[in-house]
């Protein structure tokens, strides 16, 4: 059998010289060096901590962050045909319901259960909702103020369905009227 032939080999002239060996320094990503500077800073904190101070001195007082506005509406009712509920009411609610509205304390509670249900009744019904045609009586209501630390101002009637529902879902900020 002939002999397998050997396979070629490199001369020392067609052999690419070897690249010399530079020493590769490899370097933590920058997020690293700040987890590590935190880490050291937080350590450092605690140490001091135990040790009973702080070396900076008396911290400077929290600011303080003013708390919302209470809710201040003005609801005027006209042509009911009640004359206890026409007329124009302010009321106020936050820590003490106020203003000179009938049902303040109730009407406060209702505002409070519709904000806590991320309701918005001040909402106009949309254009495009079918709405059953039963009229409600011609009265009207406008509401206006401050609700939520948002600017009110919507009309309110008993029209149609979605109207009344509407009036409804905000009685007693608007009076129980019946047409």
């Amino acid at each position: 059998m002939p002999a397998a032939p050997a396979a070629p080999t490199a001369s020392a002239e067609s052999a690419a010289p070897a690249a010399p060996a530079v020493p590769v320094r490899i370097r933590p990503a920058p997020a690293l060096l700040e987890i590590r500077m935190l880490r050291r800073i937080a350590l450092a904190s605690l140490a001091t901590a135990a040790a009973g101070t702080t070396g900076l001195g008396p911290l400077p007082p929290l600011p303080l962050i003013a708390p919302p506005a209470p809710d201040a509406l003005t609801v005027a009712v006209s042509r009911s045909g009640h004359p206890e509920a026409d007329g124009t009411f302010e009321l106020r609610c936050g820590d003490r319901p106020g203003g000179d509205h009938p049902a303040a304390e109730r009407a406060c509670e209702r505002l409070e259960r519709l904000a806590e249900a991320d309701e918005d009744p001040f909402r106009p019904v949309p254009e495009d909702r079918v709405c059953a045609q039963v009229y409600g009586g011609p009265v009207l209501a406008r509401v206006t103020g401050t609700w939520q630390g948002r600017e009110v101002d919507a009309r309110f009637s008993r029209a149609n369905g979605c109207e009344i529902d509407r009036w409804e879902n905000l009685e007693p900020v608007l009076p129980l009227v019946r047409g």
